[in-house]
């Protein structure tokens, strides 16, 4: 691959890419989109399109987010991160801000096709992840909250498919869980964050019990739903529990990575709560490609 295409793409996150679209289908099913794309008469009808626009929207706002961001932080990756595209050369710091604010506005462009609502929350979101990259990420509490509110407003993006909004407060699932693997990234370079940590495992048990608390048929649903919160629980704990038995930045690395990742599994549970396993495993079919692409591209 051409050196400056491959230095674009690694900009982008492609490992990253599927926990958004994760994110778009758990909102969608919230929502009750699946049911009708069942009875869909084609594939090409309306209700699928609109998924299609979403799904494609929630990846350019990530993808600019996340480029936006090396941009902003180009002089810290000179030293910390000097493998990035940008200090190392492959990507101009213009052809990176131009690229990244090309993707987000796009991103907002192709939610507005959907309805007006999804193109304003669209818009906010842009706006959180602009705030996230340009201000709140210096700061240690705002920063894991702003970034939380962006995964937030991505599942409530998905449930907006239909020109309103239903069951927005389950939001606050992704958003705490986001805080908590922001606050594990606090020691990625340097290490020594047990304390972040800590506080990491228990916002991940309320969002395990929450995931819980929010089925509407717990009688009908919890069975479906054992094993995708069993493999999330794995997942996730046991990076977590490694990381702080040894606390360096190669272990912490690996918790973050396996934390955002998860995502997915995380929004295959909140399918599954809402709609039924199948669809649920059709959002898990994700997770096996962010991990092809992790090995070859960077999750942090």
């Amino acid at each position: 691959m051409n050196v400056v295409l491959l230095g674009y793409s690694k900009l982008a996150r492609p490992a990253n890419l599927p926990t958004a679209m994760a994110d778009i289908m758990a909102g969608s099913s919230i929502s009750g989109l699946t049911v009708l794309i069942v009875s869909d008469t084609f594939l090409g009808g309306a209700v699928s399109l609109n998924l299609l626009l979403l799904l494609i929207s929630s990846t350019f706002l990530y993808a600019g987010g996340v480029v936006l961001n090396d941009v902003l932080d180009f002089k810290i990756d000179q030293i910390e991160r000097p493998e990035r595209p940008i200090p190392k050369g492959d990507v101009s710091l213009k052809g990176a801000s131009l690229f990244g604010t090309g993707l987000l506005i796009s991103g907002i462009i192709l939610s507005f096709f959907v309805n007006y609502l999804s193109g304003v929350i669209a818009l906010i979101l842009a706006l959180a992840i602009i705030l996230y990259d340009t201000f709140s990420k210096k700061f240690q509490f705002l920063g894991p909250l702003n970034m939380g509110l962006c995964r937030a407003l991505n599942l409530i993006l998905g449930m907006s498919v239909f020109g309103e909004i239903s069951h927005w407060m389950y939001a606050v699932i992704p958003l705490l869980y986001i805080f908590a693997i922001t606050l594990i990234s606090r020691g990625e370079v340097y290490g020594e964050n047990k304390k972040h940590i800590i506080w990491a495992g228990l916002l991940y048990a309320v969002v395990i019990f929450s995931v819980l608390m929010i089925v509407p048929d717990k009688q009908g649903k919890l069975l479906g739903l054992i094993p995708f919160l069993g493999l999330f629980i794995f997942l996730i704990y046991s990076s977590l529990i490694r990381a702080y038995r040894i606390n360096s930045p190669e272990n912490i690395k690996k918790a973050v990575v396996s934390g955002v990742l998860s995502i997915i599994v995380l929004d295959a549970s909140l399918t599954v709560a809402f709609d039924s396993w199948q669809f649920g495993l059709i959002v898990l079919l994700l997770l096996p490609l962010s991990y092809i692409l992790a090995k070859i591209f960077a999750v942090t």
